[in-house]
C-alpha cells in the first residue's frame, strides 16, 4: 500500500474549516435559545417564572399566603357543575336548599366561584386552563335577585370578574343595622383574590364587601354588593384612621367630646370591641373589624342602658367635627 501523505497546508485547511462549522453552531445555538426564551429583566436583574410540579395533596396552602381558613369550600368537585355545563343563566334552576340562610347563600355562592376563572389577554398566571374557567358563572349569577338581576345583566357581571383567577372566603359576620327590616339583612365579608400579571405570574389581593341579602319567597338572595380594595402600602404611612383605638380617642373623644376614659381593647379573632366611658356617664362599645391588612373597620356602635342592655346606636363624627370647626 501507498502512504497518503498530507501538506502542512491541507492539514491546516481542515482544522480551520472544523473550528469554524463548530463555532457557526454555536452561535446559531446561541442565538435560537435567546429568540425562544428572551431574557426579561425586573427591578433591576434577570427575571425568571417558578418552576411548579402538580405533586402533593395539600393544594390549599398553594393558593393562598393568609393562614385564616377558606371557608367557601363546599364545591370541591365537578360533579356539582355537571348538570349545568354549557347553559344560560336562565337556563339553570338551583336547589333551594342552597339558599336556606343568609350565611348559607353568601358561602355557597362564593363556593361556586372559588375556582371559577376569567383571564384576559396580556394577563396570566403562567399556567394553562384555570380551575373550572367560566363554567360557574351562570351558576353564581342565580343567586342574585330577580331585582338585582335586572340592574346587572349577565354581561356586565361576567365582565366584573376579568383577571379575577380565584377566590377565597375567609372571614364572615353579621353586621347589626338599626332598621327592623326582616326580609333585608347586611353581612360583612373579605375575600382573598388571584389575579394575573403582565410578567405571567399570579398576584394576591383583598377585598372587603358589605352583602345585602333579601327573602324571596322562601329564599335568600343576594341584592347588593359593595367592595372595597385593602391597601398594603398607604395604610402604614397614614396611621390613626386605620386604627380602632386611636379612631375612638379622636373621633369620638376629640371631636364629639364624648370619650372620658377608654378602657383595655378586648379582641376575638379579627372581632375588636372597644369600650369606654362617655362624659355623660354612661358606657359604650363600639365594635370594629380587623382585615387582613391590619386595618380596622368600624361595623356597629352600642350603649348600655341602666339595665345592663347594649343597644344599638349610631354617631356621626363628621357632624361632630363640622360643629367643631364651625365653633371656632
Amino acid at each position: 500500500m501507498k502512504s497518503i501523505k498530507l501538506n502542512k497546508n491541507k492539514v491546516l485547511q481542515i482544522i480551520i474549516g472544523v473550528l469554524t462549522v463548530l463555532l457557526l453552531t454555536l452561535v446559531i445555538f446561541i442565538v435560537y435559545h435567546q429568540n425562544r426564551t428572551p431574557i426579561e429583566i425586573t427591578m433591576g436583574g434577570r427575571f425568571y417564572k417558578q418552576v411548579s410540579d402538580s405533586e402533593g395533596k395539600d393544594f390549599d396552602k398553594y393558593f393562598r399566603p393568609s393562614k385564616l381558613p377558606s371557608i367557601n369550600d363546599r364545591f370541591n368537585g365537578f360533579n356539582f357543575f355537571d348538570k349545568f355545563y354549557d347553559k344560560k343563566p336562565s337556563e339553570i334552576i338551583l336547589q333551594s336548599n342552597l339558599f336556606k340562610t343568609p350565611e348559607d347563600t353568601i358561602i355557597n355562592y362564593f363556593s361556586v366561584l372559588r375556582q371559577a376563572a376569567n383571564p384576559i389577554e396580556g394577563k396570566s398566571a403562567g399556567c394553562g386552563t384555570l380551575g373550572y374557567a367560566q363554567i360557574p358563572y351562570p351558576v353564581a349569577y342565580n343567586f342574585l335577585s330577580s331585582e338585582y338581576r335586572g340592574k346587572l345583566n349577565y354581561t356586565e357581571y361576567l365582565k366584573s370578574f376579568e383577571n379575577i383567577l380565584h377566590i377565597n372566603l375567609i372571614k364572615l359576620k353579621k353586621v347589626p343595622e338599626l332598621n327592623n327590616n326582616l326580609n333585608t339583612m347586611k353581612y360583612f365579608v373579605e375575600i382573598e383574590i388571584m389575579k394575573g400579571t403582565e410578567e405571567n405570574i399570579s398576584n394576591f389581593a383583598y377585598y372587603y364587601a358589605f352583602i345585602e341579602i333579601s327573602k324571596e319567597g322562601n329564599l335568600y338572595k343576594i341584592s347588593d354588593t359593595q367592595f372595597f380594595g385593602e391597601d398594603f402600602l398607604c395604610a402604614p404611612y397614614h396611621g390613626w384612621s386605620h386604627n380602632a383605638e386611636f379612631v375612638v380617642d379622636i373621633k369620638y373623644g376629640d371631636w364629639c367630646k364624648l370619650v372620658k376614659e377608654r378602657y383595655p381593647t378586648k379582641q376575638e379573632g379579627y372581632v375588636k370591641n372597644i369600650y369606654f366611658k362617655g362624659t355623660e356617664g354612661n358606657d359604650y362599645k363600639f365594635v370594629f373589624f380587623q382585615l387582613t391588612n391590619d386595618t380596622d373597620i368600624e361595623i356597629a356602635q352600642y350603649k348600655k342602658d341602666v339595665k345592663g342592655n347594649w343597644n344599638l346606636i349610631k354617631i356621626d363624627p363628621e357632624k361632630c367635627l363640622e360643629k367643631k370647626i364651625s365653633s371656632n
